[in-house]
């Protein structure tokens, strides 16, 4: 549990506290997730991101800049955001959550239901942290040691990209998280959260570039996503019924995404 919380007022002085404790401190963003089981916090100092003054947005050309302290609501509401990150964000069904929860705690935090993951990783989401600077989100996630984010950067808020996120009730846990990206030259991002084996407890989003690379018919692009998925079986569904679910799932995404790309 949290026994000493401090509140740096720049990110040299988060970086050099985040140095001194080392293993026994942990970044605070907006605490939904550090404060509440399953992923409340073992560790033992906290490092508040408060002062940091890292809550804008601002499209810059075509790319949108959403510094890593913004709150899930307002990058919801927000006229800037792209449809499919309002989609995500809505995935989080409390508002009171999405007014405690920051776009960069969600996507620093190994939690059980990733419902943002998959969309940023649809729409090529940049990272920026203070230690590397820019990288990939999925290098990022890939990291064995997460940095402090700053900033996420949308390259492109005109790409299409839709999502959906299958539970059992609005409140449930999520079975499959999908979301697809689709651009004018017909190049594609499939990812979806839910379907990987776990690590450290925790399943990670995958991207499915080998199907991504082909040009498949819908009959064939949901046996072949159905075939590149390796779900565990547990209370939300079987193995056969999840591999199913996420080939209906990507197809039904994906020919929406083409409508939308050939109506643009």
């Amino acid at each position: 549990m949290i026994e000493h919380f401090f509140k740096p007022s720049n990110t040299d002085q988060a970086l050099n506290l985040m140095k001194e404790h080392g293993s026994n401190a942990t970044w605070f963003a907006g605490g939904s997730k550090l404060n509440a089981r399953p992923s409340l916090t073992k560790k033992t100092v906290a490092i508040s991101l408060y002062n940091l003054a890292l809550e804008s947005i601002e499209l810059r050309g075509n790319s949108l800049y959403i510094d890593a302290m913004c709150r899930v609501q307002s990058v919801l509401d927000n006229e800037l955001t792209p449809y499919g990150l309002k989609q995500a964000a809505k995935f989080i069904y409390s508002k009171h959550l999405r007014n405690q929860a920051t776009i960069g705690g969600e996507i620093a935090a190994f939690q059980e239901e990733a419902l943002l993951l998959p969309v940023l990783i649809a729409l090529k989401t940049r990272i920026v942290t203070a230690e590397v600077g820019e990288m990939g989100i999925e290098d990022y996630l890939e990291s064995a040691s997460r940095g402090l984010i700053l900033q996420v950067v949308i390259p492109d808020v005109n790409l299409v990209c839709l999502a959906y996120n299958l539970t059992r009730s609005a409140a449930g846990l999520s079975i499959i998280n999908v979301a697809v990206s689709l651009d004018q030259a017909g190049e594609s991002v499939i990812a979806i959260d839910g379907v990987s084996p776990r690590r450290a407890g925790y399943s990670i989003p995958v991207r499915l570039r080998d199907i991504e690379a082909q040009k498949l018919t819908e009959e064939q692009l949901e046996k072949a996503v159905a075939n590149s998925v390796f779900p565990e079986a547990d209370i939300r569904g079987s193995v056969d019924y999840k591999q199913y679910i996420s080939g209906i799932l990507v197809t039904d995404l994906f020919a929406e995404c083409q409508r939308l790309v050939k109506e643009a």
